[in-house]
């Protein structure tokens, strides 16, 4: 399995399974990372880490297929066959959604079908969390199709939401599941 990602921030779902195939804990081999933000973290870690780094963008790329192509390009150019969103802000064209059906991934920050689609990213899922009165949140990772946030559940980690959280520590107890349950659903795939 050969690890590409998409990334536009600091990528901690890519630092994590890349860590993981370092140390032999993921039969996989990272290969590839494209950020859309210039000053991403996670391209300037991506370079240090040796992995083909590009920075593609509709500032770059105005035309959406045109961007989609180039994403596919130094994607499949690395080669790539397993595709990982981590925190990636964009949505998908149908040309990397095609090539990689079946195995892109992406890590929600609820446990989906609650709290996901359009808008709901980051800080806005755990606000919508509390407002509801659940008692329960966790992360969700699934397949990505066309759809935002709807396609099929691989796993999911559970927290339970406490008396007196509020958005930081429900963040953290969130994100501190999220490394491994991404983990878990690479190697469901065979890594």
């Amino acid at each position: 399995m050969k690890l590409g990602f998409l990334a536009s921030h600091g990528g901690s779902a890519a630092r994590h399974l890349v860590g993981a195939c370092r140390v032999g804990q993921l039969n996989a081999t990272p290969v590839a990372l494209v950020s859309n933000n210039s000053r991403s973290p996670a391209l300037a870690w991506a370079r240090e880490e040796g992995l083909t780094a590009a920075h593609l963008s509709s500032a770059k790329y105005p035309d959406p297929d045109a961007l989609d192509a180039a994403i596919l390009d130094v994607l499949v150019g690395a080669g790539a066959d397993t595709l990982i969103l981590s925190g990636y802000m964009r949505e998908i064209g149908p040309r990397v959604l095609a090539h990689f059906a079946g195995r892109l991934l992406n890590i929600h920050p609820s446990l989906l079908p609650r709290h996901g689609g359009r808008g709901m990213y980051g800080d806005r899922v755990h606000e919508a969390v509390l407002a509801s009165g659940d008692t329960e949140s966790g992360a969700t990772v699934h397949l990505v199709t066309a759809g935002i946030d709807e396609g099929p559940v691989l796993a999911q980690a559970r927290v339970p939401v406490l008396p007196g959280d509020d958005l930081a520590s429900l963040k953290a107890r969130v994100q501190a599941t999220e490394g491994e349950l991404m983990l878990r659903a690479v190697r469901s795939l065979g890594g």
